[in-house]
């Protein structure tokens, strides 16, 4: 399927706004969405082709619903989206306070679903499109620290798995991407140059797994730092 307008959520930095670089690129028709206007600005200055800038809490399903339809009005037919915002707040379960539970839950769970409902309808219609549902390693294993922001990645884990079920008799793709820390925004002050990823290496695998190929699709994609053993 020959790809014109991307959606991205969390495309204010780290892998989002590597994302948008690269299918801008390509020639792509790029909306970058997220709740910081100077962010999503900030990367669209990077952008070679034409874009869209659209400020929308994900968590919140009838801002999601709005923005969805203004895409398709003013830019066209979304054929793929890209689910990347998250949020991470790191500590012992009994020190994560109520706010910090509700915007993991709501942002990295919730926001994917709704955006995926959002798209769906068309592209049902369509019977074509991607949809790519970044999830990282913590939905797949535990880890100090991480109780409930791995709760919701296990969470959006499911939902991959369960809609990929749904649409396996369908053209419409969707990919689950694993990947362990980055260098981005959501690690600010924790990692080192050893010890975490290039948002472009992991932006790279994940637009490679998608590519057309005859007989083969990737429905999920492990990606970590060969530095990192565990």
């Amino acid at each position: 399927m020959d790809i014109k307008v991307v959606v991205i959520t969390g495309a204010g930095s780290g892998l989002g706004a590597s994302l948008a670089k690269k299918y801008s690129d390509l020639g792509c028709h790029v909306c970058l969405l997220g709740r910081t206007k100077t962010k999503l600005v900030r990367t669209a200055e990077m952008l070679n082709y034409r874009h869209s800038i659209y400020e929308v809490d994900v968590s919140s399903k009838n801002e999601v619903t709005k923005v969805m339809q203004v895409i398709k009005e003013e830019d066209g037919q979304i054929d793929l989206l890209i689910n990347n915002a998250g949020v991470g707040v790191f500590d012992l379960t009994e020190n994560l306070d109520g706010d910090s539970v509700h915007q993991m839950i709501d942002t990295n769970l919730k926001g994917t679903i709704f955006c995926t409902q959002a798209v769906l309808n068309d592209m049902k219609k369509r019977n074509q499109g991607y949809i790519i549902n970044v999830i990282s390693l913590s939905g797949k294993r535990a880890k100090l620290t991480e109780s409930v922001y791995s709760a919701s990645k296990f969470g959006t884990r499911g939902f991959t798995e369960n809609l990929a079920l749904e649409l396996e008799d369908s053209a419409i793709r969707v990919l689950g991407a694993y990947m362990g820390n980055m260098k981005t925004e959501l690690w600010d002050g924790a990692y080192t140059e050893e010890a975490y990823m290039d948002p472009d290496d992991v932006a790279d695998v994940i637009m490679e797994s998608i590519k057309s190929r005859k007989n083969v699709f990737v429905e999920e994609v492990v990606i970590r730092d060969s530095r990192n053993k565990h």
